[in-house]
This record gives C-alpha cells, structure tokens and sequence, in this order.
C-alpha cells in the first residue's frame, strides 16, 4: 500500500482537524503518499483532491471545523455517484481510504467497502449516537460549548426570575442535552427518547417557582416531542411566576477549538486508522471503548442503534430538585 485518501463529511465536529493531523503524519511515518479529498463525498466525486504532506496539517491541531471541508452529498447515496467515487479512488492511485465523520458518513464507507475499496472510519459527530464507541470526536468540546452557554444563561435568568428553554442539537439523539442538563444543574430535561407532555413540565415550572427557585433551566434536544417552540407557546400562555425566554444555541456548539481530550481522542484514533490500513484490516471503524482503541466491523456498528442511557436520565430527575 502506497497512496491514502481522507475526507471529512456531513455535519463538521471539533477534533476533525486534529484527527487529519493525525491520519497525515502516521501515514508518512509508514512511507505513505497522502491524499486529502475536499468536501467529503461531494470532493470524492468531483476529484477535488490534493496531496498532504506533514507541512500541510501543520498549525491546525487547536482549530476547530476542518480544513478539509465537508458537505452532504446525496449524489452519493445514488449508484452513480458511488461508481463515480469509486472510479476516482481507481484513477488518483487511492489503494483506501479514511472516512471521519457520523452514522451518514460511516453508511458512506460501509458501501465503498462493499463495492471493493478498502476504508477505515473514525467517528466524529458531537450526537454521540455511533455503536462501538464510548464517546466520538467533538462530543466533549460541544459540551464544554453548551456547558458554557448553561451557566451564563443561568446567571442572568436568576437576575430577572425567569425560565428558560435551552435548545441544543440532537435530532435524535438526546444525548448532549442530557450530559450538558445534568452537567448544568439544569431543572429539566427533555430529549427524543422520553415522552414529556408540556402540561408536565409546565407543572414543574410553576413548583419550581413556588419552591422559591430563582430560576427555571430547561435543557431541550431540536429533536424533541413536544419541540422548544411548542413547549414556549404553553409555558407562556400560564401564570407560573417565572416569564419564560428561549435560547437556541444552534451551531456554535459544532464550532470552536478542541479540548485536549477530544484532540488526545482524535490523534488516538487518527493514527489507529492507519495503523489497521497497514495490518492489512479494512470495512472497520475504530473506536474508544475502556479507554482502549478497539477496531469493529462498519457492518456491525451500524446495524445496531445507538440511544442513550436511560440511567442517566434517572439520575438527572433525582437531580431535579
């Protein structure tokens, strides 16, 4: 194996650029020619490609994004555009390829290894809804992100006794809302995975108040039923004490520089990647699991849905005091 392609594709998560840091400089170390590949599959089809050397990721380890590019590409899901991507591997000498990214972009690689060419995916989606791994790459510096907007919200919502519905990314997965709710010391939770009616919270908004809180944070995943728009239109036709605000933190979560772990997890994971290419392994995503890289079939980590852990949710109602 000589020549190595990576991309970054779907929705960009911080550690991106630390994990193509990575994936370059081990590849080097092994003799490999490397190969970057613009705007995820959308690149992979149009042939925008340039070489990488270790000059090349240099100086991007504490950006954040990824100076790749990324793009949805649903030219990709059709036959065409996969024989497209494919005849493009073939032309530019890409004996494989490093596909970072989500549950989308590891649906991507399962099918360019089915079609022959050899992948290893590493997961990057601050959703944190991939099997075969305990966290992914931008998962802790979204975190850390929402955690920040928590506590400043926080302050100024005790200033004027108000509640506010705090509305972070999860189409559907609650996962962020749920760790940054419990991280934040939020009064209520909702996400996808549990049904919560607006009569309910709204009951819980008006004991707060009664309880002598001097504010109400209710932590909302987008994805949620009922939504943060539905829950703000009930909450504010009440009299429950507290006026009631919205926040939509909205992308700044997927932006800023990576923590040190999500850098140590992405440079982890990255050189992993092409190690595995080496041994001669492929159709796998590598992840963390006990704290160890562990390889898994893309076939298996996608055949089983990720959903959060219920127990959390738990511990955050008996929390909700």
């Amino acid at each position: 194996m000589k020549r190595i392609g990576i991309l970054t594709s779907g929705g960009d998560a911080p550690g991106e650029n630390p994990c193509i840091r990575a994936v370059v400089r081990t590849g080097i170390g092994h003799g490999l020619e490397m190969v970057g590949i613009h705007r995820g599959y959308t690149g992979l089809i149009e042939a925008d490609m340039e070489p990488l050397n270790a000059r090349s990721v240099g100086g991007i380890i504490q950006k954040g994004g990824t100076f790749l590019e990324t793009a949805r590409c649903p030219e990709f899901k059709t036959e065409e555009g996969q024989r497209t991507a494919l005849r493009n591997l073939n032309r530019h000498g890409l004996e494989a390829l490093v596909v970072i990214g989500g549950d989308g972009s590891q649906t991507g690689a399962l099918k360019l290894h089915q079609m022959g060419s050899p992948v290893i995916g590493i997961p990057a989606t601050i959703d944190n809804d991939l099997a075969f791994t305990d966290i992914a790459i931008g998962v802790d510096t979204a975190l850390n992100t929402l955690l920040d907007a928590i506590d400043r919200i926080k302050d100024t919502a005790s200033s004027h006794q108000r509640a506010f519905l705090v509305e972070v990314m999860g189409r559907n997965s609650g996962y962020l809302a749920l760790m940054g709710g419990i991280a934040g010391g939020a009064e209520a939770i909702v996400i996808p995975e549990v049904e919560t009616s607006c009569e309910e919270l709204a009951e819980r908004v008006k004991d707060a108040y009664v309880r002598g809180k001097a504010h109400f944070i209710a932590v909302v995943a987008e994805g949620a039923k009922p939504d943060t728009q539905t829950l703000a239109q009930h909450l504010s036709g009440r009299k429950l004490g507290f006026e009631v605000r919205v926040t939509i933190l909205g992308h700044v979560q997927r932006g800023g520089s990576p923590t040190a772990f999500d850098r140590l997890l992405a440079t982890r994971l990255g050189a992993a990647a092409v190690q595995q290419l080496m041994k001669g392994q492929k159709g796998k995503m590598v992840g963390l699991i006990g704290n160890k890289v562990v390889a898994t079939d893309l076939e298996k980590v996608l055949a089983i849905p990720k959903s959060v852990d219920l127990e959390f949710y738990k511990l955050a109602q008996m929390l909700e005091r």
